[in-house]
């Protein structure tokens, strides 16, 4: 028997005994749907305590109580870095997509902007770069 002959005769019956390892086939399991990423603002709203942390901080910030800080939307984002869509010149961030979102606060006329995602928690952003 030749070398060649012998590898193939002892990798079909690797393959052979491999399917028996596992007893008689089972059905496969109900598969979970997935939901495909989407880039249009979603409906589903981030932690309700990352709201509550950037009407605190704005409040806190204006010197207003925070019943005065209106919540004018919350949308889910994927921001392209660590950033999160508020890049500061002159610094470094990851390079990896943070899930995250935008809260836009409106408090004394002025619309605000507070950025979240990853694990740090949301931020004021005065010029979002995205």
């Amino acid at each position: 028997m030749t070398v060649v002959r012998a590898w193939v005769l002892a990798a079909a019956c690797c393959l052979a005994l491999a399917g028996c390892a596992d007893g008689p086939a089972q059905p496969p399991e109900k598969e979970t749907p997935v939901d495909e990423p989407s880039s249009a603002p979603s409906t589903a709203s981030p932690p309700p305590s990352a709201v509550q942390q950037s009407v605190a901080d704005l409040a806190s910030s204006l010197g207003l109580p925070a019943d005065e800080v209106e919540v004018v939307s919350v949308e889910e984002v994927t921001w392209r870095n660590g950033s999160r869509g508020c890049a500061r010149a002159g610094m470094a961030y990851t390079q990896a997509l943070v899930d995250g979102s935008r809260i836009v606060l409106r408090a004394g006329g002025r619309t605000y902007e507070y950025h979240a995602g990853g694990r740090r928690p949301p931020e004021r952003c005065d010029e979002p770069t995205e």
